[in-house]
């Protein structure tokens, strides 16, 4: 190999004027057209039965597409007559055009027009390579046979069209494959010879396809290409442009977005970027951009999740967990920070619609997932990354479960040890588990066996401040039996009373309480969080008492802080 030539071509810019397109902005939605049932089958590792394939297109008709490549008829028995059973079992709803694919070779054109007997309205597709790689290494061929084989081919569909009375119903596109490897002169002058061949139309029925069949070039490039080709092509008024871009290089979406930025008007792909190698741009992520835009594309992904479903089954491939849009952790934050932050988004929606003037404006969270049909509990998945706030959410949004904001640290911590032993992620139960095995009805040093509230007031009550709670406290302090008795404005109070001052056992300070009850049932259980102060070093120590009555989990809150606080002084939590 001679050290001095480059590993591969440096693709060469394109001469356009100003690059105008840079200054438009997308407002409209192009045309979509489904290749799925094509180009995304051919490259399936088991193509799609009949039965799968029907279910198939049944879906992309029920999302809104108007425009779906179903076959290659001439390419199998298979292909053909699935594009027949279509036609004669009146599956193809009127206001949907199917397209078949051809090459250029007279017995596979007849072939495929034959498959379209019957048909109202369709498109019939065309292809040739025009690029000086195919033409030169591939079919031996020049420029002038090139553009010699489309042009006979556009006249043999165009005669075979008449022959089997689908003349003025068949709409024509024609691609020259490889576009974007090809001579720009060279592709001007073979579309437009078959232009010409084809004759004077309305625009939707001549459709010329450019297409990204492998991506060589920055997407840039492609808009450049598509803004050379409208520059210099005469016949804009009877042709749609259409693109069509695979994902060699990942950059299939931003291709095709800048392609349309540059005045292409339809786009083919597939859902979720099925296809020849690394596969074709997936029309769901590019059309749910522009959504995201407030451009309305047409295409109804509103249960997102049963259209991954769908196929997920006809294809056998899973739909990457992180794919945008429709993946499994597409809406989801391990990560502390992000976490909180999408916390504090969800609960001030309101807030953010008055400032930003817009629906939905969330930190994290470009768009509603709701509004795809996924579910708020998928947002927050817990692992060692996982912060504070994300367990907080976890609990409150699962379980109803509220914790003060100066208990989250402890908790953040409780779930961090747990994920870190288990080196995985944790499931919502899990998650609850952690938080009942840390924090609720803890035992230790402290063992209540009674408690009597002696006289009344009510520590909610701000009409009584003075009111005075006397509460008589039967309870085991390191296996020793103990009565003690405590006087407060209310049960919490008066137990403090009793343990710090008047029996002496511990000292502490109350810092935080805060009771509620679990869920909306008459017999629903109450909570209560009670956080405490040690005083021999100011550290904070919160517990949680879980009972039917609401005063008895209130006091097994305080004991459960305290027991959590001595077992740490020992050694022993």
């Amino acid at each position: 190999m001679d050290a001095e030539m480059k590993m591969y071509p440096q693709p060469a810019s394109i001469p356009v004027k100003n690059r105008e397109w840079l200054n438009h902005e997308l407002t409209k939605s192009p045309i979509w057209c489904s290749v799925d049932l094509r180009d995304g089958n051919q490259a399936l590792p088991m193509p799609m039965n009949p039965e799968k394939k029907f279910e198939y297109f049944k879906l992309l008709c029920q999302i809104g597409f108007k425009e779906i490549e179903v076959s290659f008829p001439s390419a199998s028995q298979d292909d053909f007559e699935f594009v027949r059973e279509l036609i004669e079992r009146r599956e193809i709803p009127s206001d949907v055009r199917i397209s078949v694919l051809t090459q250029a070779r007279e017995p596979l054109i007849r072939r495929t027009v034959e498959s379209l007997v019957g048909l109202d309205k369709g498109i019939l597709h065309l292809y040739i390579a025009t690029s000086d790689l195919h033409e030169k290494i591939v079919f031996n061929k020049t420029r002038e046979e090139t553009l010699k084989v489309a042009v006979e081919g556009t006249k043999s569909v165009i005669r075979y069209l008449k022959e089997f009375g689908l003349y003025g119903k068949i709409s024509y596109e024609f691609s020259p494959e490889e576009f974007t490897d090809s001579d720009l002169e060279h592709v001007l002058d073979v579309c437009k010879a078959v232009k010409e061949t084809w004759g004077p139309c309305k625009k939707e029925d001549f459709i010329l396809n450019l297409p990204q069949t492998v991506e060589r070039r920055p997407p840039h490039h492609y808009a450049d290409m598509i803004a050379w080709f409208i520059e210099h092509y005469p016949y804009m008024d009877e042709t749609t442009i259409s693109i069509h871009s695979h994902n060699d290089q990942g950059c299939a979406i931003a291709s095709s977005e800048l392609a349309v930025m540059a005045g292409a008007e339809r786009v083919e792909g597939t859902l979720f970027g099925h296809g020849e190698r690394t596969g074709n741009v997936d029309i769901c992520a590019m059309a749910l951009n522009l959504e995201s835009r407030n451009i309305n594309t047409g295409l109804d992904f509103s249960d997102l999740p049963h259209v991954v479903k769908v196929v997920e089954a006809a294809t056998g491939i899973e739909v990457h967990e992180r794919h945008p849009y429709s993946g499994q952790l597409a809406f989801t934050a391990f990560s502390g920070s992000h976490q909180d932050a999408i916390r504090k988004g969800m609960d001030n929606l309101e807030k953010s619609r008055q400032i930003f003037g817009v629906q939905w404006k969330v930190p994290y969270l470009h768009v509603d997932p709701a509004t795809l049909g996924r579910k708020y509990e998928k947002l927050i998945r817990i692992n060692s990354q996982s912060g504070k706030g994300g367990v907080a959410y976890v609990l409150e949004h699962d379980y109803g479960i509220y914790p003060p904001k100066g208990m989250h640290p402890e908790i953040g911590a409780a779930v961090q040890v747990y994920a870190d032993r288990k080196g995985d992620e944790l499931d919502s139960s899990e998650l609850l588990k952690v938080f009942n095995e840390t924090f609720v009805n803890i035992k230790g040093p402290f063992v209540l066996q009674k408690f009597n509230r002696v006289s009344g007031g009510d520590e909610h009550d701000e009409s009584r401040e003075n009111a005075e709670v006397k509460v008589n406290l039967q309870l085991m302090f390191d296996g020793k039996p103990l009565e003690v008795q405590g006087v407060g404005n209310g049960p919490i109070s008066s137990t403090v009373h009793a343990i710090r001052n008047e029996a002496k056992l511990y000292q502490f300070v109350l810092e935080d309480f805060s009771e509620r009850t679990l869920g909306n049932n008459a017999d629903a259980n109450a909570i209560a969080f009670v956080g405490i102060r040690r005083s021999s070093d100011n550290r904070l120590f919160y517990g949680v008492g879980e009972h039917a009555n609401i005063d008895q989990a209130a006091i097994s809150a305080l004991f459960s802080a305290l027991n959590r606080s001595i077992l740490e002084e020992r050694g022993l939590l």
